[in-house]
């Protein structure tokens, strides 16, 4: 029992204790070592996965702001679901585009300098007020800082601020799974959704109809209940039904190459994929 124990523990260690890669290097099918599928690759058994899953599972539904545990369940549990996802880019001639691509959303990828002069309106323009409101910086660490603002918990955002794939045992999957996690800001700003509890379990609510992981189908589930009770009568009542509607009618948003829609209108991208405005304002709602 103590050697299996010691084997399962090794995964964990190593996903804890070693940096992350440069988010610019894309994930490719070329030898790292043995048995390495990518960079940061660290091959489980199935077992290996089932206990990693259960783990993750009980510490991220304790503590739903430990992201390393939530990266964890998501990729131990979403193989089914990210082959799902990897066919449905395939099929589109720009979510084939990205798979082939393999385009990285960070730092040293964006170029903040053409961000900051899009025009207002503009799908870019929106992104960055998005970042900068949520206190973007060059000095951000591998997973979400959390504040209080104003008496409302808020993330510290940034492009760099996604945990890399490990436990994905396909580098093409990886990959898939990675820019899942590179467009979720993304996401918060077509959705008009801020960061804190209620707009993230808003957010979760869309993902978990676009993508079908059940890491977003267990937040979306679990996540309501640290909401007030207000709160919570205003997700169930109007904001899910709306991002249950918005998942079910949007396209693959996996498909959509956002580095080449900087200068889209933020409303005719919304309009493109069949996005609508949300019912209410959440910013101040917990």
């Amino acid at each position: 029992m103590a050697t299996l124990l010691r084997g399962v523990g090794r995964p964990l260690c190593a996903f804890r204790g070693s940096p992350g890669p440069s988010a610019g290097v894309p994930l490719r099918a070329v030898s790292h070592g043995a048995g390495l599928l990518y960079p940061e690759h660290i091959p489980t058994s199935l077992l290996q996965k089932v206990l990693l899953a259960a783990g993750s599972a009980g510490m991220a539904l304790y503590n739903p702001y430990r992201h390393d545990m939530v990266a964890v369940l998501g990729e131990t549990t979403g193989h089914r679901a990210l082959k799902v996802l990897r066919d449905q880019m395939k099929r589109d001639p720009e979510g084939a585009q990205i798979l082939q691509e393999r385009p990285r959303i960070s730092l040293s990828t964006l170029d903040m300098g053409k961000l900051r002069s899009l025009p207002e309106g503009s799908f870019g323009c929106a992104y960055l007020h998005f970042l900068d409101v949520n206190k973007f910086h060059q000095d951000a660490s591998l997973f979400h800082q959390w504040e209080i603002h104003q008496g409302d918990l808020l993330q510290k955002v940034s492009p760099d601020t996604r945990a890399p794939t490990r436990f994905v045992d396909d580098e093409e999957l990886a990959y898939v799974i990675q820019r899942y996690r590179e467009i979720h800001d993304m996401l918060h700003t077509l959705l008009g959704m801020p960061t804190n509890i209620l707009g993230e379990i808003v957010v979760k609510w869309f993902e978990a109809v676009q993508t079908g992981l059940p890491m977003c189908v267990l937040s979306a589930l679990f996540g309501p209940i640290q909401l007030s009770a207000q709160s919570l009568q205003l997700l169930i009542s109007e904001l899910i039904p709306w991002a249950v509607e918005n998942g079910r009618r949007a396209p693959c948003v996996l498909s959509v190459y956002y580095e080449r829609r900087w200068e889209q209108p933020l409303q005719a991208l919304r309009q493109e994929l069949g996005i609508t405005e949300p019912p209410l304002r959440v910013e101040g709602l917990v």
